[in-house]
């Protein structure tokens, strides 16, 4: 079997850098097995994280497409050295930073996503009962709405930390920005999710 079937088939065998490395030396030989493994387990993260950033259903699928095959072209410049996941959102970013900036002469700093598309309940795992579930999803309703209408800076940053759970030195690497400008991000961001939230309480 490829070492990079066989990495998908039991990935609890090989540590975090050998993993990164085995996806490096698979996509420096496009290797089509280890890239439709890569697509099937990252598919929805993906996805989620461009709808988030643009509000729209129909250029988050267009992003997600290029951002495969931008994958496939460059795999060449991956060296493992870093999670493959951090490579993959910084490729999307930049691409939907540079269809933002086409469409309109603003950056990410002054978007907000208040299309109704972007507002994509966070996942929950785990057996629930059919009450906690109901409750669950519209906890997450309420949250992903609130984010939607938070500036594109601070949505993208709170959506890397706690719904895709990369750390915060990842989403400097991703952002292309300074670690404290991160943090600051992060603060004011949900700072403003608080007020949100209190606002529809009152």
């Amino acid at each position: 079997m490829d070492t990079a079937a066989c990495w998908f088939a039991n990935p609890a065998w090989v540590s975090m850098e050998r993993e990164e490395k085995t996806i490096a030396r698979g996509l420096r030989r496009r290797d089509p097995e280890l890239l439709d493994g890569l697509i099937e387990r990252f598919q929805y993260r993906l996805f989620r994280y461009l709808l988030f950033l643009t509000g729209s259903r129909e250029t988050a699928e267009d992003l997600f497409q290029e951002t495969w095959i931008r994958v496939l072209e460059r795999g060449r410049q991956y060296d493992g050295r870093s999670k493959f996941e951090t490579w993959l959102f910084a490729i999307a970013r930049h691409l939907a930073i540079d269809l933002l900036r086409r469409k309109q002469p603003q950056s990410l700093e002054a978007l907000s996503g208040s299309n109704e598309e972007s507002q994509i309940p966070f996942q929950t795992s785990g057996e629930r009962s059919a009450f906690e579930s109901l409750a669950q999803r519209e906890e997450g309703e309420r949250l992903a709405a609130a984010l939607a209408n938070l500036p594109g800076s601070y949505r993208e940053v709170l959506v890397l930390r706690f719904q895709e759970e990369l750390a915060l030195e990842e989403i400097a690497s991703v952002v292309e920005a300074p670690l404290s400008t991160i943090k600051s991000r992060l603060y004011r961001g949900l700072e403003a999710m608080r007020e949100l939230l209190e606002g529809e309480r009152s």
